[in-house]
C-alpha cells in the first residue's frame, strides 16, 4: 500500500447563515478504492428563533425588556468523496457522510433581567457535490454545495427541556390557550435548531 497523502482546507459561505469550515482530507486511504475521506469542523452563525415564544415556552409569560438574540452551531462531519464527472470539470466529487451538530441559541431581554440559552445536540446525514480547480501544484480553489439533514433532538433551556417523545421536564404553561403545557412541537417551532441545512461554500485546499 502506498503512502496516504493529505490536504488541509478552509471554506466559507452560506450554511443557513454565515458559515466557516476547516477540514483535513486523506486522499485514497483505502487500497481497494479511489475515494477520499475528509474530516471537518464548522461554525455557523444562525437565526436562533422567535424570542418572545422562546421566553414563554422556556422561562415565563413576562413581556418586559427589549429582546436581543443570537444563535450558533458547531458541526462535525465525515465526508466520503467519490470521483464523478460534474459539468465536465476535471476534478469533481459526489459527497456523503454522517454529521453531528452542537447548537446554542441565546435570548437576552435588556431591562427584563432575563438571559438564557437553549441548546441541542443532533446527529444527521449530508450529501453534496464539489469541484476543484488547480491553481498551482499545491493549491486548489474549491466550490462545494450540498444539503445536511439533522434529526430532531431534546431542546434544553434554563431548567426546562422538551424531548421528541414529549417526556418533558418542567414544561411551562400556555396562558393564551387555557394554561395547557407546552410540548415539543411548540418548542421546536420557536427554536431554529439545525434541521435542513443547505450549503454553498467556496474555499481552498492545500496539499500537505
Amino acid at each position: 500500500m502506498g503512502a496516504v497523502h493529505f490536504s488541509g482546507g478552509f471554506f466559507t459561505g452560506y450554511n443557513r447563515g454565515l458559515g466557516f469550515q476547516a477540514n483535513l482530507t486523506a486522499h485514497k486511504p483505502l487500497e481497494s478504492s479511489n475515494v477520499d475521506i475528509r474530516f471537518g469542523i464548522g461554525y455557523t452563525s444562525l437565526n436562533p428563533g422567535n424570542s418572545s415564544d422562546a421566553r414563554r415556552i422556556f422561562i415565563n409569560n413576562a413581556t418586559n425588556g427589549v429582546p436581543k438574540e443570537k444563535g450558533k452551531s458547531f458541526d462535525y462531519r465525515i465526508d466520503v468523496l467519490v470521483p464523478a464527472s460534474i459539468f465536465n470539470f476535471e476534478e469533481s466529487y459526489f459527497i456523503f457522510g454522517p454529521r453531528y451538530s452542537s447548537f446554542r441559541a441565546n435570548f437576552k431581554y435588556i431591562g427584563g433581567n432575563e438571559d438564557f440559552d437553549v441548546t441541542s445536540k443532533q446527529f444527521g446525514l449530508g450529501i453534496g457535490a464539489e469541484s476543484h480547480f488547480k491553481m498551482n501544484a499545491k493549491l486548489d480553489f474549491v466550490l462545494t454545495t450540498g444539503l445536511d439533514y439533522y434529526l430532531n433532538a431534546t431542546l434544553n433551556g434554563h431548567d426546562t427541556s422538551y424531548s421528541v417523545d414529549n417526556d418533558n421536564v418542567n414544561p411551562r404553561n400556555d396562558n393564551q390557550n387555557g394554561n395547557v403545557s407546552f410540548n415539543y412541537k411548540d418548542a421546536d417551532k420557536s427554536i431554529n435548531q439545525p434541521q435542513l441545512m443547505p450549503r454553498f461554500l467556496i474555499g481552498f485546499n492545500y496539499k500537505l
